[in-house]
Order: structure tokens, then C-alpha cells, then sequence
């Protein structure tokens, strides 16, 4: 288990499941399941599922005869997936991105949200997806654009930053929001043998119904929990407290809406 998998255990997957698939993850499945409906995906493979948010708006577009395998290499995560999703044409299996358990040639599609930012290797990541797609496959995925578009996540990060400035955590910037330089992942999916690269920026909004509920999702349901619980024990109810007073200074007492952005992918094996 490497680190990164180390930090979505315990009580995570669940408040993930709970503030942040609706926050930001939501709509980007349902952008991606839209996309998934032009191209060929008898077969579909989805890595890096987490709790399952794409995999329950691909499971909704399937027609008859097609089947998707959801695949995480955190067991907490996708427990939470399988334990809610039950289609017959959708399976669940651990596997690891970098090294998939499957034949070469298997699938028509993989789909991965917001995942590949996590791979210690991009690049075998990216092969992989090449590997066992067949020969007129396609990988379909997205990454999350700068802070700079991504305003909660922005706030989040600097609130945090600030509590400990000795050694101030930035992993909303180093991890989530720190690969979408659009040219030098278009030359990795190349490097890994893919054509026909196309790369769409699609901005969204993001809503919540409290800055509280944005606060414990955001500190609470993300690894960024652990860079907190790491730098002082006992400091998480006071860092969500700080990233909801930020909040609401920023976005005000009520709802939150406000800008989210990410960058979609697709990528053709030939």
C-alpha cells in the first residue's frame, strides 16, 4: 500500500462519499458518462473508481450486452462503491493502475476521474490503460485544473498552509491541482503509444449547502487530513473550523456556488 493509499482509510471514504462526491465530483461523472455515450465501450474498464461516483453514472448509460469493471486499489474506497451499486452488468475488482490484472486487447474503453494525478508513475499508468485496450480503444479521463479555477480547493489550501507555517501543507496544489499542463500530458499518453489526443477545458460549478459542509469535506474527506493529523495531533476540528470561517468569508453565510474546472482527455489507441 503506498502512501497515497494509506491516506484514504479509516472514516475517509465515507465523508468523501458523503461532501465531496456531491461538491465536485458529480459533475464531472455525469460530463464523462455523457462523453462515454459517443464513443465504442462494449467493454469497459474504470480505474482509480474510489466510492464509485462514475461508476454509477456509466452504469446508468449502459445498453444491453455492454459491461463495465470498476477497479480501485484501495479496498476501502471501492467497498463503498460496490455496497452501493448493484447492476448485473457492473463487477468490482482491486486492481492497481500501473499494473492492471488484465489480458491485453480486453476493452474498448477505460475511464479513470480524477485519478491519475495519484499514480507515482504517469507514464506506466498511462501504458497500461494502453495495454489493455484493444485496437480501436479509447482512454477517457480528466485531471482538475489550477487553483486558480478551482476556488474552494484554493481557499482550503491557503487556510491551511497558514496554520502551520513552520511546515505548511500545499497538497491541494502538489496532488489534486498540480498535473494538468495540457502539453506535457498530451506527451505522455503519446510516449505511452496513444493518438488522436484531444484535451477539453470544462468549467462547472460547484455547490454546497453550507460552508461547514464544504469545510468538513475538504479537511475531513481527502488526504489532506492526514498532511493535518500528521503536523499536529489534535489540530482537525480547529483546521475545519479555519477552512469554514474562510469560507464563508469568502462565499458568504449562505449556499456556496461557485467555479470549478477540470480538463478532459481522450485519448485513441489508433
Amino acid at each position: 500500500m503506498t502512501n497515497i493509499d494509506r491516506a484514504f482509510v479509516g472514516s475517509i471514504p465515507a465523508v468523501y462519499d458523503r461532501y465531496m462526491r456531491p461538491l465536485i465530483f458529480e459533475p464531472y461523472a455525469q460530463d464523462l458518462a455523457q462523453r462515454m455515450g459517443t464513443l465504442r465501450h462494449h467493454t469497459i474498464l474504470e480505474t482509480a473508481a474510489g466510492t464509485g461516483v462514475v461508476t454509477a453514472a456509466l452504469a446508468a448509460k449502459l445498453q444491453p450486452g455492454e459491461k463495465l469493471l470498476a477497479t480501485d486499489l484501495n479496498p476501502a474506497m471501492l467497498a463503498v462503491a460496490e455496497a452501493a451499486i448493484h447492476e448485473a452488468a457492473v463487477s468490482f475488482q482491486p486492481a492497481d493502475a500501473l499494473s492492471l490484472p488484465f489480458e491485453s486487447d480486453s476493452f474498448d474503453l477505460v475511464v479513470c476521474q480524477f485519478g491519475i494525478m495519484f499514480f507515482p508513475d504517469k507514464l506506466a499508468g498511462c501504458r497500461e490503460a494502453f495495454r489493455v485496450l484493444n485496437k480501436r480503444g479509447t482512454f477517457l479521463f480528466n485531471v482538475w485544473d489550477t487553483l486558480e479555477f478551482n476556488e474552494l480547493a484554493s481557499v482550503a489550501n491557503a487556510t491551511i498552509a497558514k496554520m502551520f507555517p513552520d511546515n505548511p501543507s500545499h497538497f491541494m496544489a502538489r496532488t489534486p491541482h498540480g498535473y494538468n499542463d495540457v502539453h506535457g500530458i498530451k506527451a505522455t499518453l503519446e510516449a505511452a503509444g496513444f493518438t488522436h489526443v484531444t484535451a477539453d477545458i470544462v468549467p462547472k460549478r460547484s455547490h454546497a449547502p453550507s460552508a461547514r459542509d464544504a469545510a468538513v469535506g475538504y479537511c475531513q474527506g481527502t488526504p489532506m487530513r492526514n498532511e493535518i493529523e500528521s503536523r499536529q495531533a489534535g489540530k482537525l476540528e480547529e483546521a475545519t473550523d479555519r477552512c469554514e470561517a474562510a469560507f464563508r468569508e469568502k462565499f458568504g453565510t449562505g449556499p456556496i456556488d461557485t467555479l470549478i474546472q477540470a480538463i478532459i482527455f481522450t485519448a485513441k489507441k489508433s
